[in-house]
């Protein structure tokens, strides 16, 4: 293997109006919080958003507050303040950082957003176990903590093949939480407003899609840990057209990057793709080593966990059930191997690598022998570094980095 070059780095221009947007709906909801006329909401990234847009409230997303806390390295300095009251060191670390951010009372948004002191206070938490069922407990937490109302819905789990009693039952759900959502609100859904947000959200989704989808191109425009970034609006921005007016303007930018041969990383040799969570405070770290090694890492579940491309305005409802429910964190595991199958043609991937989050099981796909199977079924290698989304503490740069830099030599004698 040749020696490692100095990376360099191709900054996303598109990269500031992001940020000017990110900066204003986290002003927006610290405003929403201190006034006595509007209402927040929180809600799980992958929960009914549009629902709760249309019904007026302001929306917060702990996860993405989770992920802050990660990405800032202030998690593991969080996560034993929810341990000494009850929470295990063993499950999700968005959790344990959260609510440990809560209990010591700072927040990474202090030091982003000047005057904003804490967390909005919630009028009401809704959740979706669509993802895992920590999500639930965390929620749960939050309102025995703050006297707060939670409502949700429990999502089907290992679904195999997709049937409409999946989805009705899902719909049901969702319907019934308009009636305490209008309650806490003060204001009685307009169905036109929601069919205004689920038709913005299609749009993000399928905007969103068409970004994380130019990593098709050889050499990729982006990569995952630009998606990783990049993907901030369409999870807490979904149902606001400002989303959709960055993902047009970001995705002008690397149609332009392609039609140039630009690449994300410089002398593109390998590429590959990413299962499971982001280590949020190695993003840089990873970023960094992939470059130098002229691999790209140009895809991942996890990145594309927000395409609903089943969210139809003329059918909410339903449609909102289909979405969430497809996800592919609800899904069995072949039907998570028929996907990775499609999404290694797709990109033209060359070897996968899995993260094993100690305390995401539920978004750590290599624990019952699939690297393996999809290794026998594709022909391509994988690797796998252990680690967690949040807890420094369980990942071991050392090990991280002599395991990736052995399967980039493994590629190369691969294409000899």
């Amino acid at each position: 293997m040749s020696e490692p070059k100095k990376p360099a780095f191709k900054k996303i221009a598109a990269a500031g109006v992001m940020k000017k947007l990110m900066a204003d709906y986290f002003y927006e909801l610290d405003a929403a919080a201190k006034s006595d006329t509007e209402k927040v909401a929180w809600c799980t990234s992958v929960g009914p958003a549009e629902l709760l847009r249309a019904c007026g409230f302001k929306v917060h997303f702990p996860e993405n507050h989770g992920a802050m806390l990660g990405a800032t390295r202030m998690a593991t300095d969080m996560i034993p303040e929810a341990n000494a009251v009850g929470y295990s060191p063993d499950i999700c670390s968005y959790l344990t950082a959260d609510v440990g951010s809560y209990l010591k009372g700072e927040t990474p948004l202090s030091k982003a957003y000047p005057g904003i002191e804490s967390l909005p206070r919630p009028d009401v938490l809704v959740y979706n176990t669509n993802q895992c069922r920590d999500v639930q407990d965390w929620f749960m937490w939050y309102s025995r903590e703050l006297d707060v109302p939670c409502i949700g819905v429990h999502t089907h789990r290992g679904v195999g093949d997709l049937t409409e009693a999946h989805f009705e039952s899902q719909a049901r759900q969702f319907e019934a939480l308009v009636e305490p959502l209008e309650q806490i609100s003060g204001r009685k859904l307009d169905p036109e407003a929601l069919k205004s947000c689920m038709a913005l959200s299609r749009r993000c989704s399928d905007l969103w899609k068409e970004v994380l989808d130019t990593g098709a191109a050889v050499p990729s425009p982006l990569t995952f840990f630009d998606g990783t970034i990049h993907m901030g609006p369409a999870v807490v921005l979904r149902g606001d057209p400002r989303a959709n007016e960055y993902y047009e303007t970001l995705l002008a930018e690397l149609k332009q990057r392609i039609a140039d041969g630009v690449g994300a990383v410089e002398g593109e040799r390998h590429r590959l793709y990413w299962e499971g969570m982001p280590v949020w405070g190695k993003l840089r770290d990873h970023s960094t080593q992939f470059s130098s090694l002229e691999t790209c890492v140009v895809a991942s579940t996890y990145c594309n966990s927000w395409i609903f491309t089943d969210l139809d305005p003329d059918d909410p409802y339903r449609s909102m059930a289909r979405a969430y429910t497809k996800l592919f964190i609800v899904r069995s595991d072949s039907a998570k191997e028929e996907y990775i199958s499609r999404m290694v043609d797709f990109f033209k991937i060359d070897g996968i690598l899995f993260h094993d989050a100690k305390t995401c099981p539920a978004n750590s796909n290599n624990r019952y022998g699939m690297p393996e199977r999809l290794e026998e079924r594709l022909g391509i290698p994988f690797v796998t570094i252990n680690g967690d989304l949040n807890d420094l503490r369980l990942y071991s740069d050392e090990q991280a980095r002599t395991a990736i830099e052995a399967f980039v030599e493994q590629l190369d004698e691969r294409t000899g």
